[in-house]
């Protein structure tokens, strides 16, 4: 499996403010993302709601804590 590239706080900071990314909660469990949510986060429910909506090229960012 290829490796997944790890960004800065700070680059992910300037990707999901000025919407050139989306910011995603990687735990299913609603209780346990509104725990570790941060600013401009999504729950991963929300997320899979969206995909539909999403284009191929828009990026993603996925946390967990």
């Amino acid at each position: 499996m290829p490796e997944v590239p790890r960004i800065s706080v700070q680059e992910a900071r300037e990707k999901v403010t000025s919407k050139r990314a989306l910011l995603v909660c990687g735990y299913e469990d609603e209780e346990k993302c509104k725990k570790i949510k941060l600013e401009g986060a999504m729950s991963f429910g929300r997320f899979q709601a969206t995909l539909p909506s999403l284009t191929t090229d828009q990026e993603i960012i996925f946390y967990c804590a």
